[in-house]
């Protein structure tokens, strides 16, 4: 199978500076931050930062967006890492394809703040969003890794307790199992150049703390998944999480939920944040603009 050089090219700095066990949380934040930085906003995006009831937020919008549709965006960073600005780039992107005000959460981090942290950012920050007018039949919330177990784990506590679920999720490269027990992570081992499972082990403990790592509102595979708006979920077949993604459709699926899955052949962890570089990137973007505008009719 032909590697698309570019694509070669991304896996090659990855493998370059992989992570190490003796990397300290504050050398693999710097690594993460830097790269972030390096990704250039799209020509007449802008973005605002705001205060979402004490959650540190920013509103990103392409130069073009429409006046009714809102997406609440949370970044990956294995819990511990992660921010809105390292991500700004891949939240205007996803601006211009889904037309949305994207409003992008900086949730408390671990260490220093472990479980339930993270899930109680993301839920007050997603009542902050209603809150300024936006509408949930017209509200998406996607993440990345680590914020696409946010993005599931807020549906299970929103069906939970009663409240609007958004039109529809969108999960990419979702860590939805703080277990680590998909086959997947010895499958691809080789394939993966950025997620190992002792990286994992050693984050899920970090975030975890004394919580179970079979409890749903961290590892929302293990939920009861009934009830849940429509989700298109996105991995790359080299992942180690591709069992995370697997799973949790299969038994979205069990629990009638709908459920559209892209697999994309041989993409790595997170993809889509190399979109101003790699096509496939920006092709998967756009697929969440076609699935926002089909869950909305129009």
């Amino acid at each position: 199978m032909s590697v698309d050089p570019v694509l070669e090219k991304i896996l090659a700095a990855k493998r370059a500076h992989p992570y190490r066990p003796e990397k300290t949380i504050d050398q693999l934040r710097t690594e993460h931050a830097a790269n972030g930085a390096s990704v250039p906003l799209p020509e007449g995006a802008n973005f605002e930062e705001v205060d979402a009831n004490g959650v540190p937020a920013e509103w990103v919008q392409a130069a073009t967006i429409a006046a009714d549709r809102w997406f609440l965006f949370i970044h990956g960073g294995g819990y511990y890492r992660g921010s809105a600005a390292a991500t700004r780039a891949t939240a205007a992107r996803i601006s211009a394809a889904t037309g949305a005000r994207v409003l992008s959460i900086n949730y408390r981090l671990a260490p220093e703040h472990p479980y339930p942290a993270a899930i109680d950012d993301t839920h007050t920050a997603y009542h902050w969003l209603l809150a300024t007018g936006a509408d949930p039949s017209r509200t998406f919330v996607g993440g990345i890794s680590a914020g696409g177990g946010l993005t599931l784990a807020l549906l299970l506590r929103l069906r939970d307790a009663g409240e609007p679920l958004p039109a529809g999720a969108i999960p990419m490269s979702p860590w939805t199992d703080l277990t680590q027990s998909g086959k997947s992570f010895e499958i691809n081992a080789a394939s993966d150049p950025i997620i190992s499972k002792a990286y994992l082990d050693r984050m899920s403990a970090l975030y975890l703390a004394d919580a179970d790592a079979t409890t749903p509102y961290a590892s929302p595979l293990h939920g009861d998944l009934s009830k849940l708006p429509p989700l298109l979920i996105q991995v790359g077949s080299a992942e180690t999480l591709l069992d995370d993604s697997t799973e949790f459709v299969r038994k979205a699926a069990d629990h009638q939920v709908e459920v559209a899955y892209e697999v994309w052949s041989q993409m790595f962890h997170g993809w889509h944040s190399s979109a101003h570089i790699l096509d496939d990137a920006q092709r998967a973007i756009d697929n969440i603009g076609d699935f926002c505008t089909q869950q909305l009719g129009s």
